[in-house]
């Protein structure tokens, strides 16, 4: 007798064990703490070291783990990825997600109750003003308490500008450059914003008492973006005879913006001098030039990023200069890339043209390089510019675009883009960082939809989790390598292009669900501070200008419906820094084309303007805002929810 109780006991202990397992891992009834789940869209913990999936994750893909930790097939395989078209939405097969979800049924629950309800006016209009309060709190505090030094410092109360006793310190030098800089890179929020008054009140203010004759050296690529494009944004707005925007004319105005452009685009010129590849020096001092100590290692981006903001000078100016360097430095950069990927590094030596980093990927370092092929030819039209887009799209498709080929159907880990040796192609890391949020907003433009939506909702997740987007995220060890967030506006762009390419209320949900986050983690005395935790939320007394410029304009935006952005006609398209300009035949134009011979080249080396045929033109028809009727059989609901549940799992949040 005693066996059989022995054996009765150690049944009854097995039973148990299995009782409380499965209330611990989420099988049963919840218990009231917080649970994780591997970062592994339905697999065990990855290894990257060796290669091998732990035996029974279930991992599809090549022999040795997940297909994340692999290059993609090319010939055929790759050869299905080339247009950026994806298959319909669909749903992946009960098998997949229920070993994914542990089990549950799928079918109506909170995700689709909340995620595909509709978002009522009011709530809109709410978010709206909130938005604009968010702007108007940091603005105003700017002014009263920094201007005219060049960021607000929130916590305390006071203005920051360029920190002349350490000039290493290039995280806060190559950005301020003793200009004024958030009242500049403001100025077409507040016309967007459809604040006349004050809006005529601030370029007077720049025009008045900005001045780049400093001895500041800052980074070429900053100054650009952030001052040089707000001038051109803030010039266009004032000089167009139909003033969507409300009266926002400047009584005499004589150009004045324009004309403080061309001078500091005169100052930037230095950094394209002196240089054996044409790729230019990453920082210049504005009063005398490249400094004797420059650094020969520049940035893609940085170096790859001027050709809009300079383009557009030269045509309004009449002088070729300025588009002419920025054009040279992108092809230059464009024929070192790997002639077996297709592919760029992220760092490259300007003398040498020998790339010093070799990771290719779509953040920090090569992000804007490739929304600005895109962007030049939408705005002047040159063929050559759409080529090497498709043809750099085409290289991320095949060689960073890891899982399944459809984002919303079949089998296989749902899609991720990773960082990847530009000549190998082979996984270098396992992080991606907060600036790649931007490229679903990219995939809006040129069509690509549904791979936008998947991007988008891997953002999403981790900005749920944290309250905020780190800024820079291992998606293997399911937890932030860099813990900041500085106020980044990518995410809130991406959501802004996806809710105007699909009208669904989705988006309006995760614009509410920032908001309520900046509102509760980053609002301090003075303005909205960056966050120098994510997870304990401790906080940096810095307030960047993009957050004026971009953060809250995109989220304003989100919920305008009526802004004239959305209403007027015309078709604008937003910077890197998110300055509005308006797309028109006068961009399209060369008015120095006269000097130059017929065939359009310059020294054999520049070509000039293609008029593509409406087949050739592959982005989306707007080349703008997205402003076009969605597709509402294929974008009714932006993903299953059922994968937003999946997604929630990656990143802890269930």
């Amino acid at each position: 007798m005693q066996w059989r109780a022995l054996v009765l006991g150690l049944v009854l202990l097995r039973l148990g064990l299995h009782a409380v397992l499965w209330l611990v891992f989420g099988l049963g009834p919840s218990m009231g703490f917080y649970q994780r789940f591997p970062l592994s869209f339905g697999f065990q913990r990855l290894r990257v070291r060796d290669g091998v999936s732990p035996p029974g994750s279930g991992a599809s893909g090549p022999p040795g783990g997940p297909a994340w930790l692999h290059r993609p097939l090319l010939g055929k395989a790759a050869a299905r990825r080339e247009a950026p078209g994806r298959p319909g939405s669909g749903v992946c097969g009960p098998a997949h997600w229920g070993y994914t979800l542990g089990g549950r049924g799928s079918g109506p629950d909170e995700y689709e109750r909340r995620y595909t309800g509709a978002f009522p006016q009011h709530l809109r209009a709410r978010m709206r003003d909130l938005a604009r309060g968010m702007f108007v709190f940091g603005y105003d505090n700017y002014m009263a308490h920094a201007f005219p030094q060049d960021e607000l410092n929130p916590i305390h109360c006071r203005g920051r500008g360029p920190d002349r006793g350490d000039p290493s310190n290039l995280n806060i030098n190559d950005v301020l450059g003793n200009y004024s800089l958030t009242l500049v890179d403001a100025l077409d929020t507040l016309a967007i914003m459809g604040n006349s008054s004050e809006f005529q009140k601030a370029v007077k203010l720049v025009i008045n008492t900005v001045s780049f004759d400093k001895d500041s050296t800052v980074q070429v690529f900053e100054a650009t973006i952030r001052v040089l494009g707000s001038l051109l944004s803030a010039h266009r707005i004032i000089t167009d005879s139909k003033q969507p925007f409300g009266d926002m004319t400047i009584e005499d105005y004589d150009n004045e913006l324009l004309h403080m452009a061309h001078d500091l685009a005169v100052r930037l010129l230095p950094a394209f001098e002196n240089t054996k590849t044409g790729i230019p020096y990453p920082r210049v001092n504005l009063k005398t030039g490249v400094p004797p100590d420059s650094n020969n290692e520049t940035c893609t981006a940085g170096a790859g990023s001027l050709l809009v903001e300079f383009g557009i000078l030269s045509r309004l100016l009449g002088d070729s200069t300025f588009e002419w360097v920025a054009r040279r430095a992108v092809k230059a950069l464009w024929n070192l890339r790997s002639n077996d990927t297709g592919l760029l590094g992220n760092v490259v030596n300007i003398q040498t043209g020998h790339w010093v980093g070799k990771q290719s990927g779509l953040g920090a370092g090569l992000d804007s390089f490739y929304e600005y092929l895109l962007k030049s030819y939408i705005l002047f039209g040159d063929k050559e510019d759409l080529e090497m887009f498709n043809a750099a799209y085409q290289s991320i498709q095949s060689y960073l675009r890891r899982g399944r080929e459809a984002c919303n159907e079949g089998e296989g880990d749902p899609p991720l883009y990773v960082n990847v040796n530009m000549f190998s192609g082979q996984l270098m890391n396992t992080w991606i960082d907060s600036l790649q949020a931007f490229f679903p907003g990219l995939q809006v433009l040129i069509g690509d939809v549904e791979d936008a939506i998947c991007l988008h909702a891997f953002y999403y997740a981790i900005w749920k989790r944290y309250g905020a987007l780190p800024e820079r995220y291992n998606w293997q060890l399911q937890a932030p390598d860099v813990l900041f967030y500085p106020l980044r506006p990518e995410l809130v762009e991406s959501t802004y292009l996806l809710y105007q390419a699909t009208k669904n209320p989705f988006y309006l949900h995760v614009g509410m669900d920032i908001l309520q986050s900046l509102e509760k983690y980053t609002k301090v005395k003075c303005g909205y501070a960056t966050l120098h935790h994510v997870i304990d939320k401790s906080k940096e007394d810095r307030m960047e200008s993009f957050f004026l410029s971009e953060t809250c304009k995109y989220l304003y935006l989100l919920f305008d419906e009526e802004n004239p952005v959305h209403k007027s006609g015309t078709k604008y398209m937003f910077t890197t820094e998110g300055h509005i300009i308006s797309v028109d035949k006068r961009l399209r134009e060369l008015p120095w084309k006269e000097f130059f011979s017929e065939d359009g080249e310059r020294d054999q080396e520049e070509k000039f303007v293609h008029r593509p045929k409406s087949q050739e033109f592959r982005v989306v028809n707007s080349s703008s805002n997205c402003n076009r009727v969605p597709d509402e059989r294929r974008y009714s609901l932006p993903l299953k929810s059922v994968y937003m549940r999946q997604i929630d799992q990656m990143v802890g949040l269930i």
